[in-house]
């Protein structure tokens, strides 16, 4: 089959991504977008693992303020000053910003919840399960706890603008764009709201 330009075009515009993995992931795909699209997904945490250990040199500091009372600081890492002055990085930082005021995380990703905050939770849920059948608990209330912290992990939770896609998903995509390692580092949501 034969690669059009006119759909590596739009591939390339749908994606934001390199005309040649674009290519790549139509010919793969047999021409058809969605399945190209979903290849690009998949090889973008294969690229974002493998460039797991780089340093990462540089980055921005954005900061999102909705109407009066609320607002977000996310500091977001990126290997070389060349893709920290990019305006689609910066975007990318303003966006998290912007959801991190919408959705007030309280972790950065799994490893961060600590040992007090999975006891608290465990025992509300343990008593919300202790009617199951015995068999069941152990599984019904691990997913019960997944649920719950995936709600307040910044990188498991949906974006607020698409919900089809998680802030992990957002920053793979970036990586496998720019070709470097991206990492949030720190961030903070303020509130006049108590």
């Amino acid at each position: 089959m034969t690669i059009t330009t006119e759909q590596i075009k739009e591939l390339r515009d749908r994606t934001g991504i390199s005309i040649m993995q674009c290519r790549k992931a139509l010919e793969e795909a047999g021409g058809d977008m969605e399945k190209a699209i979903i290849i690009l997904q998949k090889q973008s945490k294969v690229i974002a693992t493998k460039k797991s250990d780089r340093n990462l040199g540089s980055g921005v500091v954005s900061a999102y303020i909705h109407g009066i009372g609320t607002g977000a600081m996310v500091e977001l890492f990126c290997e070389t000053d060349f893709v920290a002055k990019n305006e689609e990085f910066k975007t990318l930082a303003h966006d998290i910003a912007m959801h991190v005021a919408a959705t007030n995380p309280a972790f950065l990703k799994k490893e961060d919840v600590d040992a007090e905050s999975k006891q608290k939770a465990m025992e509300v849920f343990a008593d919300e399960v202790k009617d199951k059948p015995e068999n069941m608990r152990e599984k019904i209330l691990e997913g019960k706890l997944n649920a719950y912290f995936g709600e307040r992990i910044l990188l498991d939770q949906p974006f607020i603008k698409d919900q089809n896609v998680t802030i992990a998903a957002m920053i793979e995509k970036a990586v496998q764009k720019f070709g470097e390692r991206i990492e949030i580092g720190r961030f903070a949501r303020f509130s006049t709201v108590r």
